[in-house]
């Protein structure tokens, strides 16, 4: 019977010195390899050169190191690159990194999928498939910041978990990542410089303000109209509206911290001063910044990209309200890597 090797990024530190006890080596080879797994992304033990060739077959003897690999890349012709990662289990997901005057952004997945199917979403067409371990989603981080380095010679900005699927749906397995993504251990970015972005998980969301994370999050929200959300975002049904105030009051009351407004603006469906008035009045229940967001064209979903001038005077309307507001153009959409277009041209997630 072939023995089943066991993913070594499952493992604590603690269990890797159990583990070197047991094979009666030095247990200071565990913080070695530990440092090699999350500060230094090590992707196979060959590459852990301060160990023993000994240590290095123990190691391949008993473990695996389930890294994701890089399957295809693309460059827009505004310089965003998307990256698709092939998953140990054969599995594809997709990650955009976004060059900006002053910053790189890496855009990062949390599923293989999506289960929610908002109507303007390439991802949701996929349907879901399994929630990404939390390695995974560290892997992603780790392989865009090296991307970040060779393509434009500088570190990641940030973070946004914006990319395929719905963090807060694998709330664990994020939760872990960051930290291990944040840690000193590991890569040692600030949670100040990641944004969780949700559709709306009222319950999590309550979660979130009793566990005080120091990342931010960002809400989809894209109409403040109840009936309307709910037209274009299913999950809308559970999670309404006023649930949604409810449980952002409290989230901002447990953490103290401002909300992202993520507003898709489509043509004709929510682009009028009636769902500017909508919208601010939503904004009025805690501290928020809005970004209004180009719609990028998703094949058979029936919606359009937003005229100039309602766009302006949306805008308009919405800063004599005095509320923060940027308006984020697409980038990348000829390589479909514009928000929402993920999965766009994939088709099926093998």
């Amino acid at each position: 019977m072939i023995k089943e090797k066991k993913n070594i990024r499952s493992l604590s530190l603690k269990e890797l010195k159990d583990f070197f006890d047991k094979k009666n080596e030095k247990s200071f080879r565990a913080k070695q390899v530990y440092e090699w797994l999350w500060k230094k992304s090590a992707r196979s033990f060959d590459e852990m050169t301060n160990l023993s060739k000994e240590i290095r077959i123990l190691l391949n003897e008993n473990f695996t190191i389930d890294a994701i690999n890089i399957n295809t890349e693309q460059q827009s012709k505004d310089g965003t690159k998307k990256i698709s990662f092939k998953l140990f289990d054969g599995y594809i997901i997709e990650g955009v990194l976004i060059p900006s005057k002053n910053r790189i952004t890496a855009c990062i997945s949390s599923q293989v999928g999506c289960s929610l199917g908002c109507k303007f979403c390439a991802t949701g067409n996929l349907g879901f498939t399994r929630n990404l371990y939390f390695d995974e989603i560290y892997d992603q981080v780790a392989i865009l910041s090296k991307q970040a380095r060779k393509y434009f010679n500088t570190t990641l900005s940030n973070i946004v978990f914006m990319g395929m699927g719905e963090p807060l749906l694998n709330y664990e397995n994020i939760l872990k990542s960051i930290d291990i993504i944040t840690s000193t251990e590991g890569l040692g970015i600030s949670p100040q410089r990641i944004t969780v972005s949700t559709v709306g998980i009222v319950k999590m969301i309550r979660q979130l303000g009793d566990d005080k994370p120091k990342f931010n999050i960002a809400l989809s929200l894209h109409t403040a109209n109840n009936n309307k959300r709910s037209s274009i975002i299913p999950v809308n049904k559970q999670n309404t509206v006023k649930q949604l105030i409810e449980s952002l009051k409290y989230y901002h009351i447990k953490t103290g911290k401002r909300i992202t407004i993520e507003y898709v603006i489509f043509k004709d469906f929510n682009d009028s001063l009636i769902d500017a008035k909508e919208l601010a009045d939503f904004c009025k229940n805690f501290p928020v910044k809005i970004n209004i967001i180009e719609y990028n064209p998703v094949e058979n979903s029936g919606f359009l990209k937003a005229e100039n001038e309602k766009l302006e005077t949306f805008v308009e309307f919405l800063e004599s309200k005095n509320i923060i507001i940027n308006i984020r153009k697409s980038r990348g959409k000829d390589i479909d890597a514009a928000c929402g277009q993920l999965a766009n041209k994939l088709g099926s997630l093998r």
